[in-house]
């Protein structure tokens, strides 16, 4: 998958890393950009074709596809955070409106732009996920997880189906950024425009999952080791 000539589609690209994906598609010479957002005004880049999408809305989402029958590259970035312990009574409407934006939003954008990924030589989806798809900081990102690690399944599912269509998909895992989202939380963050440039030099690279700090790659790694990560060590 060339970067150069593409025609993507990016989700959530008002702000933060959406933005940034944004930025890199276009000084990587990218043919058009669509660049999405519930409110296309918030759109504010030039040379780029704002058009409106909200991920859980699955009559924006068919009327977009009819619109965009050009689209090779689908990035799905739009996602919302929340927190708080999942013993809390809030916990259950956080964890539904999670799943809704963070992991069926984009299994609804890959259904709905497949056929239209499949008629081109070249086509990819980058889905966005999280290290913390991996792991939980208990008592805060308890639904967030559940809502990325779903959304981590997903994508390696949809690599499995899209494969006959000659459709590559790439998982990005990252932790804190430097955006709104984690703006409340100390530490070190990731540039997003540093993420997003490594996320499409993995695309053209033919990668399959793309661990964008230290902090994801820890995290992956400590998957295997004993006791396993998963089982409480980030508290």
């Amino acid at each position: 998958m060339k970067i150069q000539g593409s025609i993507a589609l990016v989700t959530g690209a008002n702000r933060g890393l959406g933005a940034a994906f944004v930025r890199a598609l276009l000084a990587a010479g990218a043919a058009k950009v669509y660049a999405a957002a519930r409110n296309p005004s918030d759109i504010t880049a030039s040379g780029v074709v704002p058009v409106r999408l909200d991920v859980t809305r699955p009559d924006q989402i068919d009327a977009l596809v009819r619109e965009l029958g050009d689209v090779n590259l689908l990035i799905n970035n739009a996602g919302i955070g929340g927190s708080g312990p999942v013993l809390a009574a809030a916990s259950i409407d956080a964890l539904r409106q999670q799943f809704e934006v963070n992991a069926i939003g984009p299994l609804r954008m890959a259904q709905a732009f497949a056929p239209t990924l499949s008629a081109s030589s070249e086509s990819a989806i980058i889905n966005v996920i999280s290290a913390l798809s991996w792991a939980t900081l208990p008592g805060v990102t308890g639904t967030y997880s559940a809502s990325k690690s779903a959304a981590w399944a997903l994508s390696n599912a949809m690599r499995q189906e899209l494969t006959a269509q000659g459709t590559e998909v790439l998982s990005l895992h990252v932790a804190f950024m430097d955006t709104d989202m984690a703006r409340g939380v100390p530490g070190a963050k990731a540039s997003p425009d540093e993420v997003a440039q490594m996320a499409l030099t993995a695309l053209e690279g033919g990668q399959s999952e793309v661990l964008a700090d230290d902090v994801s790659r820890n995290v992956h790694a400590g998957l295997t080791a004993v006791p396993p990560l998963y089982l409480g060590m980030l508290g």
